[in-house]
């Protein structure tokens, strides 16, 4: 059967929830992922507060479409990081229905940043949510080594590690490394292309990662090794921030049938 793939919300970032699994849903997406934390000062998120309307309304959505919520994002764990406030969010993702919480690494002081994931993976334990590291060349956590290294740290159960195919192919990571990571570790990734020249300066980096992102099968990054070196269960999601020069609706639909072709092309099957 086909293999159900997820939309991840930075692909559509200025689309709220309900209208963004409405859109998952007319496109062919199986689930989605929303951003419930401001993933840097003046971002974009979106509260759903548990027991709030906006829940009900979103929980009426998912009903509707069949669209799950995969997961919820995205927390920076940096050196002034505190739980404090983190918790309500966790239970609205988790009353949805959110199975992971993605975050990212930013301390320079390595004990402090694992004790800080080590305690949010255990806030997070009781909601049935397990916690993913994803790894981008501006945070400490740069490489999927530095990511795997940081869950190996915390020596949590529910700690693993996100492969965002931009940001694993660009920091200079083998696929190889995934068949090494020890068993349950990697369970989700994200899947998008880019251009043949990876971007030098900490600005165009952050800029191709934001907003300068290809639909996969569209752009120069091995894709299919990487799929290939994934673990059989691993859950995917497309994450394709491209900018808003075209409609969301339109965006939403070429990335799904981009995805689907290009894992059709290399039997990702289930």
């Amino acid at each position: 059967m086909p293999l159900p793939l997820g939309l991840a919300h930075f692909t559509a970032l200025e689309v709220p929830p309900i209208r963004l699994v409405h859109l998952a849903a007319d496109a062919g997406f199986a689930a989605v992922g929303l951003r419930l934390f401001p993933a840097f000062p003046g971002a974009v998120f979106y509260e759903l507060p548990d027991g709030s309307e906006a829940s009900r309304a979103m929980r009426a959505a998912m009903s509707d479409t069949g669209v799950s919520l995969y997961d919820i994002e995205t927390i920076t764990i940096d050196a002034a990081f505190s739980l404090a406030g983190v918790e309500p969010v966790l239970a609205a993702g988790a009353s949805l229905g959110a199975r992971r919480v993605t975050v990212s690494g930013d301390d320079p002081d390595f004990g402090r940043l694992c004790a800080n994931f080590a305690a949010l993976c255990d806030l997070a334990a009781p909601y049935g949510l397990s916690v993913d590291i994803e790894n981008m060349a501006w945070r400490r956590i740069r490489t999927f080594a530095d990511a795997l290294g940081l869950v190996e740290a915390a020596g949590r159960a529910n700690a693993g590690v996100l492969v965002d195919a931009l940001h694993f192919f660009r920091n200079g990571s083998d696929p190889a490394e995934l068949r090494a990571a020890p068993s349950g570790r990697v369970v989700s990734a994200q899947l998008c292309d880019a251009g043949p020249v990876a971007p030098t300066t900490r600005e165009a980096i952050i800029a191709e990662a934001r907003g300068g992102r290809r639909p996969p099968g569209t752009g120069a990054l091995p894709l299919a090794d990487l799929v290939a070196n994934l673990p059989d269960l691993c859950v995917f999601s497309a994450e394709v921030p491209m900018g808003e020069a075209v409609p969301a609706e339109t965006r939403i639909r070429h990335v799904f049938a981009a995805t689907m072709k290009l894992l059709d092309s290399i039997g990702a099957k289930r």
